[in-house]
């Protein structure tokens, strides 16, 4: 294979184009972004709203903004929330990646890739040797319509009374927009994987935090974020919210209140969680998603 110039190079990792990931300094920097993360803690537990709820959000603008940097901060501040132990610990980690995988549909391949790659290379071993290793959403001859079907009422949850509209409009725009979404997104990542509550399941409100984070922290893109608060309220209308209640993590099950998710599908938690990820986007010095116009 022939080498890249030395122009070439220099040009692909000109700093104009940001060719790196969002980095956050050891000492001041990273103390203060500790403390927005903390803060956010403080508050969801002061409003009844568990450990789980808070990480997706806080995980899925960290991914956005592509800085493995804060996700390492993020891992620590969550596990000490969590009780502190090796068992928190591998759950936290767990919790994240599985979030940092769904952020692929809203943010793209390569910033879920570096953020992955980087947050397992700044885990202590007795994490990473924790940490499952057998993939969970093989697709087979055997389960293809099972995912398909798992996928299909994802969608129809978070977009229900329009699920049918919404997919023949998306079908004019390219008549293979709808199969991809909903074939290679909606079923084999947004949904969860079959098995029940699994380490690896996210859950029905978990998803629409992750897509609510992930967008409004990309910024550009406001009728999606729309889209999704209305996608959380639906979770609780259709009675979907109540398999996230309880969910089994790494043998540990960790139970999120009814009165918590409530309030964050309403007016005063959808506040609260947007706010929350724009004050993690200002901490890592701004969106870095799009271009700035």
């Amino acid at each position: 294979m022939s080498k890249l110039s030395p122009g070439l190079k220099a040009l692909i990792n000109a700093p104009f184009a940001r060719p790196g990931p969002c980095r956050v300094a050891k000492g001041a920097a990273a103390a203060a972004m500790g403390e927005v993360f903390w803060g956010i803690a403080r508050e969801a537990r002061g409003k009844g709203v568990g450990a789980r709820a808070w990480l997706a959000i806080s995980a899925a603008a960290t991914f956005t903004l592509n800085s493995p940097d804060a996700l390492s901060i993020l891992h620590g501040i969550a596990s000490a929330e969590r009780g502190g132990s090796p068992t928190a610990e591998v759950r936290t980690a767990e919790f994240i990646r599985e979030v940092g995988l769904k952020c692929i549909s809203f943010n793209g391949i390569p910033r879920t890739i570096n953020c992955l790659n980087a947050f397992h290379a700044s885990l202590p071993e007795r994490v990473t040797v924790a940490l499952g290793r057998e993939p969970s959403r093989t697709l087979t001859a055997e389960n293809i319509e099972s995912v398909k079907a798992r996928g299909r009422g994802l969608w129809d949850s978070i977009y229900a009374p329009f699920e049918d509209k919404l997919v023949d409009k998306l079908g004019v725009s390219h008549p293979d927009l709808p199969v991809v979404i909903l074939n290679c997104h909606y079923g084999p990542l947004l949904s969860d994987p079959a098995g029940g509550k699994t380490q690896r399941g996210l859950g029905r409100v978990m998803t629409s935090l992750v897509a609510v984070a992930s967008l409004r922290a990309q910024t550009g893109v406001g009728p999606q974020v729309l889209s999704h608060v209305f996608g959380l309220r639906k979770a609780v209308d259709d009675g979907t919210f109540r398999d996230d209640l309880e969910v089994e993590e790494a043998g540990r099950e960790e139970s999120e209140s009814e009165e918590g998710v409530r309030w964050l599908a309403g007016d005063e938690g959808g506040e609260w969680m947007l706010k929350a990820v724009d004050r993690i986007v200002d901490g890592l010095g701004g969106s870095n998603f799009g271009a700035k116009l």
